[in-house]
């Protein structure tokens, strides 16, 4: 059972939570005000939070915010003893809001896996993988990608030399597909063109072996500086940066070999790794990023070369975010062909039931002639 002290750190968090503000966010600033936390306290206490959240749709709601915690993380351990203790009838209805059903299928195992603890995954530099999970002494490869790395231990991964002298990333497994669905060549130019604060532009670096260049930009550019920063320690130096707001003014007049446009969206394909996020999204988010993802898409679709490859990727697996964006573009521009995403479909969805990820869609055309 969780101590008093991890309950009461829970509670003080999730009451602080603003309308505007994720539970990790939330969890960073109450850390930051108690430096005297140890690593294993703060495990616990952000286990409890993601766990409340979690099984938010169970707990009794008279009862103290302690309590509901410890509810939380009692219905979490019986879970993870025995799934088939928690009856699938009570996932679809009590896992994911009600407006989710209208926007996306919902198999039940899909559901089962939202409640359990997401996997952590490092990209290791080409042809690592091994190597690195060997060396951290609680890793595993994968054959769906060649530098994926499942980490399984628990030592602070920012801390380990390995991470100091930039031989792997934090990223997950649906993203590195992103990447690998660009599959762009040594001596291209790309433009990544919502980098925030950089993992697929470091990703594509890699696999064009630091030669070429990739444009990367954002409408923030504090991210931009933390893309600096990750791609000095990963001394990959084949890009540039630019701000970019995503309107029609373009920052270059450029025309490049690959566009990729990973969009902001609602991020339904991370609730397993950020449960909070599944009772803070709204039917009008959806509607409102939609709208955002196929101008984003407009936008920069006269950027592409004749025989250049464009590629559309989201964090989410509604079908107004997905299918809808992907056929609208389409639709309206016939100089592009929908071309298959990693040797399948043009439209590609990556489900974290079947990856142990997170949920994606990709989407791939390219410039006829």
């Amino acid at each position: 059972m969780p101590d008093q002290a991890t309950l009461n750190h829970a509670a003080q968090v999730i009451a602080g939570i603003s309308a505007d503000q994720r539970a990790d966010t939330a969890l960073r600033f109450h850390f930051e005000g108690r430096r005297y936390l140890g690593a294993r306290e703060k495990r616990a206490i952000t286990q409890a939070v993601f766990a409340y959240f979690r099984w938010l749709s169970w707990l009794e709601p008279k009862a103290s915010p302690q309590k509901r915690v410890e509810q939380a993380l009692a219905l979490h351990e019986r879970f993870r003893t025995d799934e088939k203790a928690v009856k699938a009838e009570a996932l679809a209805v009590r896992a994911v809001p009600d407006w989710v059903a209208g926007e996306m299928d919902l198999p039940a195992d899909y559901l089962r896996q939202l409640q359990r603890e997401p996997a952590l995954w490092l990209r290791a530099r080409p042809g690592r993988a091994h190597a690195l999970a060997k060396s951290l002494f609680a890793g595993e490869t994968t054959k769906l990608a060649p530098d994926a790395v499942r980490f399984t231990g628990t030592q602070d991964l920012f801390k380990t030399e390995q991470f100091k002298t930039g031989e792997f990333e934090i990223q997950d497994l649906a993203s590195q597909f992103v990447g690998l669905a660009c599959n762009p060549q040594p001596g291209q130019t790309w433009w990544d063109a919502c980098a925030g604060e950089g993992g697929k532009t470091l990703h594509l670096a890699d696999l064009m072996f630091n030669k070429g260049v990739i444009w990367a930009t954002d409408r923030n550019f504090k991210r931009l500086d933390t893309l600096k920063r990750r791609a000095a320690r990963a001394k990959l130096f084949n890009y540039r940066t630019a701000l970019w707001d995503g309107s029609a003014k373009l920052p270059t007049k450029t025309k490049f070999d690959g566009i990729l446009v990973d969009a902001p969206c609602s991020g339904v394909g991370t609730w397993q790794r950020n449960p909070h996020a599944r009772w803070s999204t709204t039917p009008d988010d959806v509607r409102e990023l939609a709208a955002t993802q196929l101008a984003l898409l407009n936008h920069v679709a006269g950027s592409l070369k004749p025989g250049g490859r464009l590629i559309y990727a989201v964090c989410t697996l509604t079908r107004s975010e997905t299918t809808a964006v992907a056929d609208a573009f389409t639709a309206a521009h016939p100089g592009l062909t929908p071309e298959p995403v990693l040797e399948k479909s043009p439209q590609l969805f990556l489900w974290p039931h079947e990856l142990n990820a997170n949920g994606m869609f990709i989407a791939a055309w390219s410039r006829q002639g």
